[in-house]
């Protein structure tokens, strides 16, 4: 007999994502081993059974104090894993709207005060504590959404000292916000204004002086890089990400977001753990994408927030056999907090189907950040899930304006609406 010290039961529908490999791909992605009418059981913050609700009496016996939640004909679901987050910043960009609506380019916000340079210079100018507050609310309005799981990049900074300062405000941000956090470097976010023309010399710095401190406090997962024209060549990307590899991090890539870069080709060679963006990737990269096993991070919200005349490449990535990951993307320039909303785009706008749009917030999520441990519901995983008040998992991905009325981490309610 099971002990357990908490039981969910009720619900309609238990997505466990119990079954396959890790991440998936193609046909794979549409599995969900869903539980009809099913109930799960955890004990000391972690998964020990999930099974229909008919079966929970004779296979799990509550301890002395435990406790039963009802789904009330809901569906239970993993913990969503933001897959890609910049959502360390001070300040806001709202007034480069009217200048976006009217038209003007990036660099022409960029020339009136606005782009990633206002976000560095409110950054910069940020306390330890402003940073703190800000974020954390940014991160547990996050969690309220379903996001247990998420990544955060460094990158506002853009100075050896600032990013190291950045990480080390997530590493606490991760103590306190209720999610798991993942923090990534991302020192070469765009090249400082005070190294503007001397981008070989900021990768020389960053490889001298950030990587080595990042690899021995250890700080991050990952080190990323934007691997596009105006920001980092293929040749000073690949440097950076190779001295991240000799460090023992993992490796990413912005790639391939504007323009075809040559970001998507460079993720594959490397065998990075995922390329994001891909806006302008083709069908000779997706095929390079799918045979090195990289997975695909889609930022869906941040296709139609940014470049609006892309669509996230959802469907052709998965025709390809390419695994695909989703991600908010939550920045000043795309200000998204809710992985619904994201499943949604990436249905209705990347042409995922939402058993498909599921597991790439999920399981094949996790796997981009490194926690193959997440995203699943399975004896052993940790009790990262959330409970919506649907009739089916359907309507993730089909609707817009969900809200889960419960969200639990390690077994922990951190979240009940």
């Amino acid at each position: 007999m099971i002990r357990a010290d908490l039981v969910v039961t009720d619900a309609r529908e238990v997505a466990t994502l119990a079954r396959g490999a890790v991440p998936r791909a193609g046909e794979a992605m549409r599995e969900l081993s869903v539980v009809h009418d099913g109930a799960v059981a955890v004990a000391d913050g972690t998964v020990v059974w999930t099974g229909p609700a008919r079966r929970r009496a004779g296979s799990v016996r509550l301890r002395s104090g435990g406790s039963v939640v009802s789904a009330e004909g809901g569906v239970v679901v993993p913990g969503f894993v933001d897959a890609h987050t910049h959502a360390i910043f001070a300040g806001d960009r709202a007034f480069e709207l009217p200048l976006k609506v009217a038209g003007a380019s990036y660099a022409e916000i960029a020339r009136r005060g606005g782009g990633l340079f206002a976000t560095v210079r409110a950054t910069r100018a940020a306390s330890d504590g402003e940073l703190l507050a800000q974020t954390s609310d940014r991160l547990r309005r996050m969690l309220r959404y379903g996001s247990t799981t998420i990544e955060v990049k460094s990158g506002y900074a853009l100075e050896v000292a600032g990013e190291l300062r950045l990480l080390r405000l997530i590493r606490r941000l991760g103590r306190s916000v209720g999610a798991t956090l993942v923090p990534t470097f991302l020192g070469a976010h765009a090249v400082p204004l005070e190294f503007q023309g001397r981008a070989d010399e900021y990768i020389d710095l960053l490889i001298r002086s950030a990587l080595p401190a990042v690899a021995r406090e250890k700080l991050a997962r990952f080190c990323d890089v934007f691997c596009e024209p105006g920001f980092f060549t293929v040749r000073q990307s690949e440097r950076l990400l190779r001295a991240a590899l000799a460090l023992g991090l993992g490796v990413k890539v912005h790639a391939d977001e504007f323009v075809l870069s040559g970001g998507a080709r460079l993720a594959a060679r490397l065998r990075a753990t995922s390329a994001d963006h891909l806006l302008c990737a083709g069908a000779l990269d997706r095929r390079r994408l799918a045979a090195a096993g990289v997975t695909a991070v889609l930022l869906p919200v941040t296709a139609f927030a940014a470049s609006p005349r892309r669509r996230s490449p959802g469907r052709e990535m998965v025709d390809a056999g390419v695994p695909v990951a989703l991600g908010t993307d939550c920045s000043p320039n795309s200000w998204a907090e809710s992985m619904p909303l994201v499943l949604a785009k990436a249905v209705h706008g990347g042409r995922l189907t939402p058993a498909e749009a599921l597991t790439a917030a999920t399981v094949n999520a996790a796997h981009a950040v490194g926690r193959d441990d997440a995203g699943r519901l399975t004896a052993g995983a940790p009790a990262d899930f959330s409970v919506f008040p649907l009739p089916s998992t359907e309507q993730l991905g089909y609707r817009f304006d969900v809200h889960p009325s419960l969200v639990y981490r390690q077994g922990i309610r951190v979240f009940s609406r």
